[in-house]
């Protein structure tokens, strides 16, 4: 297969049906959901319509979308609408980034208990950062933040971390200050990662003594209380890693990073080279080797099998807001935010009427899905829809 125009859908449906079959027992129902919704979308099994140029006629066929969190073609419009949401949140001060990994044994755990673990992971890490940043010895304040789910590494195994972007401030206990953080330094990464070690590991016992971790295949003997501490015994001595960023440059740097990390996939369609012989190859940065770019080859199945490492369970929220950004409480403490900083808020333009998908991806992403891609004149305009399964009632003469 050429590698201009690879799609992760191309590698699925060749070699798709051949992996569902070998590993039938293993495979859930969320990850075979996947599979079928990317291999389906922007396909006939999924309809469409047909448009035509008002000026010279061109016509081409638009196939529906998928919308799978999971898809690699389906999060440019829905991260453009979460980004303009965000903006309306931004305030005038340093942002900065800090990452929470898990270590390597509890990331094994966690792939057989991803509800359980990865909202222990969130939890964890939230109460890890408010606890520090109100302590008068570092912050004293309320913060808020964001924090974003990533299961994976840039190699495609399973590597459980959260991206938090923190405002680098907050509010004081009574709500009469903005207090913010020295320039440059948020706060000491060595005392968050230790808080964080142990409060993850007491909220990861007690789901144990719950009986909310469920274990399989090679750890099944950690269903043993006795063997379940054994083999935790080394990561409650060891630096668990968390890190933190230098801070961005102001809001606009916020936004634009921000859109590289919150609507992600394991990997996009852009990071594929070429699919031949039953081979992937694609680029990823070593970053034990200072980031180094190499590329990787991988049998189809090996590819598929780590692709969906990372299907989260349904209905589970990949991206979460606390402190002073929690969905509660958030316009009524960041209108105080702005006022301690004297800041007014930004203003966000709304559409007079409701509008088309293809009116609000112009808006969000600066481009048009209206004009006719042979003329460049006119316009596209919708001239018939098909239902899923079907085709247009007959192929366009100058499709």
């Amino acid at each position: 297969m050429r590698a201009t125009g690879l799609e992760v859908a191309d590698i699925f449906r060749q070699a798709g049906p051949r992996y569902r079959e070998q590993h039938a027992t293993a495979l859930s129902c969320g990850q075979r959901g996947v599979m079928s919704a990317i291999e389906r979308c922007r396909t006939a099994a999924l309809g469409g319509h047909v448009e035509q140029c008002d000026a010279c006629g061109h016509q081409r066929i638009a196939f529906n979308s998928c919308r799978n969190r999971h898809c690699p073609k389906c999060q440019s419009l829905v991260r453009a609408q979460w980004l303009e949401d965000r903006q309306a949140d931004l305030l005038p001060v340093e942002y900065f980034h800090v990452v929470f990994t898990l270590p390597e044994v509890v990331a094994a755990i966690a792939y057989q208990n991803k509800a359980v673990v990865y909202d222990l992971l969130f939890r964890a890490t939230a109460e890890t950062l408010r606890t520090i940043a109100a302590d008068p010895k570092h912050l004293g304040a309320e913060i808020g933040f964001i924090a974003i789910l990533h299961t994976w590494g840039q190699n495609l195994l399973h590597h459980p971390h959260l991206h938090c972007l923190v405002p680098g401030g907050g509010l004081s206990a009574d709500g009469e200050r903005w207090i913010s953080c020295r320039p440059g330094f948020f706060l000491p990464v060595r005392v968050l990662s230790r808080l964080f070690r142990r409060l993850f590991l007491e909220q990861f016992q007690r789901a144990f003594d719950a009986g909310d971790l469920h274990f399989y295949h090679a750890l099944e003997e950690l269903q043993a209380p006795a063997a379940f501490a054994r083999y935790l015994a080394p990561v409650r001595k060891t630096e668990w890693v968390v890190y933190a960023k230098p801070p961005f440059g102001g809001p606009r740097q916020v936004l634009e990073y921000l859109g590289r990390y919150t609507h992600r996939v394991a990997i996009s369609n852009n990071r594929l080279i070429n699919f031949a012989d039953d081979q992937v190859r694609f680029r990823w940065k070593d970053y034990r080797h200072e980031s180094r770019p190499k590329v990787m080859q991988l049998a189809a199945d090996e590819f598929i099998r780590r692709f969906l490492l990372h299907v989260l369970p349904s209905g589970f929220q990949r991206i979460r807001h606390y402190g002073f950004l929690a969905n509660r409480y958030r316009a009524v403490k960041l209108e105080r935010c702005r006022q301690l900083l004297a800041e007014p808020a930004p203003i966000i333009p709304v559409p007079d009427a409701p509008l088309d998908y293809r009116d609000r991806y112009q808006l969000l992403t600066g481009k048009s899905l209206r004009d006719c891609p042979k003329c460049g004149q006119g316009h596209m305009v919708c001239i018939e829809t098909f239902l899923p399964g079907t085709l247009p009632r007959g192929p366009p003469e100058k499709r």
